[in-house]
């Protein structure tokens, strides 16, 4: 039931969608510091976004077109949401000093935990990512990230982008609402493909 309500909440109107084209980089042995990097010559940003996820689920693709925000700060914070057009909050993921959430709220389930102790998974996830930036400029406006092993791509492109702007005190807390399950960091990196 709840992977009926997912899909049609995401869906939307039926829409015909290009297939995401492979990212075409070596994987990353820390995708966290690589997207970090990607920002890094902005102390602060915080952007609108377009967000695509194609995945596949019990041999059927699924492409999804979400609104988001995208928020960064230096070092070590990196933050994206992801909402369905109709403003129904669909992810939550907050990366700050190490540690890792991942909330999903339309399955009511939240994944936390330290990067550093998945060295090993992460490595095996053969995880993606590209970046590209406009000419003249440091900071990115599109993000590709490619999970082989769940069969999913996601693609972030930013828009209306602000940098060195100050960002809401609370952009980079995170404290799990009522009644959610949460679980470990590694049930979700050690899951095969998404089912």
């Amino acid at each position: 039931m709840n992977l009926f309500l997912l899909v049609l909440l995401l869906s939307g109107c039926p829409k015909k969608v290009a297939r995401i084209p492979p990212v075409e980089v070596p994987p990353v042995m820390d995708p966290m510091a690589k997207l970090l990097e990607a920002f890094s010559s902005a102390e602060s940003l915080q952007a609108k976004a377009s967000i695509r996820l194609d995945t596949v689920r019990k041999g059927e693709e699924f492409k999804f077109l979400l609104n988001g925000v995208v928020l960064y700060e230096k070092p070590d914070k990196l933050r994206i949401l992801g909402y369905h057009p109709f403003g129904i909050s669909v992810f939550d993921v907050l990366y700050r000093g190490g540690e890792f959430f991942l909330f999903s709220p339309l399955q009511n389930r939240a994944y936390t935990g330290e990067i550093s102790e998945f060295g090993d998974l992460i490595a095996k996830a053969n995880i993606k990512i590209s970046t590209e930036s406009p000419e003249g400029s440091e900071i990115p406006n599109r993000i590709r990230i490619e999970m082989p092993e769940k069969e999913t791509r996601l693609d972030v492109r930013l828009k209306e982008i602000s940098i060195n702007q100050s960002l809401p005190k609370d952009a980079f807390q995170w404290e799990p609402p009522e009644g959610v399950e949460i679980k470990p960091l590694a049930q979700f990196l050690k899951g095969k493909k998404l089912e």
